[in-house]
């Protein structure tokens, strides 16, 4: 597994320059749907839903929670080294406070635990780099080297032994899922990123409600096939071709909704 790769000598530039495949990946709309899908797949580890369970108002948190990591994410792959550098302080800082017992394992945990970091990271990167790579945008290579430039986004919050490439990835999964499990606090989860808190003139005056559905729907079927067993949601292997052709048509459809929002506000691409 690689080491963080090593900072550029001005800063100026980021940790992550124009040209590399992180802003490639993170700077696409279909990101943003692989984002929701690791939040599904967070879920399935007890000892690191606990820390958002016990420390965090998840539902009238839900769209604040869902920017700042929007905002992190992005600061990290388009800002500068400082700017990089203060996101990630700030996110240290609150880790340090996050600890305590899980109920469904019964073991501790904190936030900064580097296990628990090492999950987080990995389950967030490789489902961003699976949602681009499923539509097509980049190619095997360019994924492991997307995985592989992410390390240092995970090592900033002290995460360590990451994955760098997609391979390692399914190695690193195959070895933690002894520990996954839907329970109950995964499960509430799972049904809040479903069927979030909205505004009720927002529900009521607006298609919110069935375009989240939609975007659930799909962030879901993004899931690895064990994933998706774990929450009880199997696809016969027979189907599972059908199934991810769905998804990928789906996806695919999103990320065209998506790039025709970001053209009507006017607001410009990521620069990459």
């Amino acid at each position: 597994m690689a080491e963080a790769v090593a900072q550029d000598s001005t800063g100026s530039q980021g940790y992550f320059p124009p040209g590399t495949v992180s802003r490639k990946v993170i700077g696409d709309p279909g990101a943003l749907i692989g984002g929701i899908s690791a939040l599904f797949l967070q879920a399935l580890h007890p000892r690191a839903m606990a820390g958002v369970d016990q420390h965090s108002s998840f539902p009238d948190d839900f769209w604040p929670r869902l920017r700042r990591t929007t905002e992190y994410v992005t600061t990290l792959a388009f800002g500068d080294t400082a700017q990089a550098d203060a996101a990630a302080a700030r996110v240290r800082a609150v880790h340090r406070h996050v600890r305590g017992i899980d109920p469904v394992s019964g073991r501790s945990y904190a936030a900064d635990d580097p296990d628990l970091l090492r999950w987080v990271h990995v389950t967030e990167v490789s489902s961003f780099g699976r949602a681009v790579r499923r539509l097509g945008l980049i190619d095997d290579a360019e994924l492991d080297t997307f995985l592989g430039e992410q390390v240092r986004a995970g090592a900033l919050l002290g995460a360590t032994d990451l994955p760098a490439s997609a391979a390692e990835v399914e190695a690193y999964f195959e070895a933690v899922r002894p520990e996954l499990v839907a329970s109950p606090v995964a499960r509430r989860a799972a049904l809040r990123l479903a069927a979030p808190p909205l505004p009720t003139r927002v529900e009521l005056l607006t298609p919110a409600r069935p375009a989240w559905t939609v975007v659930a729907g799909v962030a879901f079927a993004l899931l690895p096939a064990w994933a998706r067993r774990l929450y009880g949601v199997p696809v016969l292997p027979v189907f599972e071709p059908l199934s991810d052709a769905a998804a990928t048509a789906a996806l695919r459809g999103l990320r065209l909704a998506l790039l025709a929002v970001r053209r009507a506000s006017r607001r410009p691409a990521p620069p990459r």
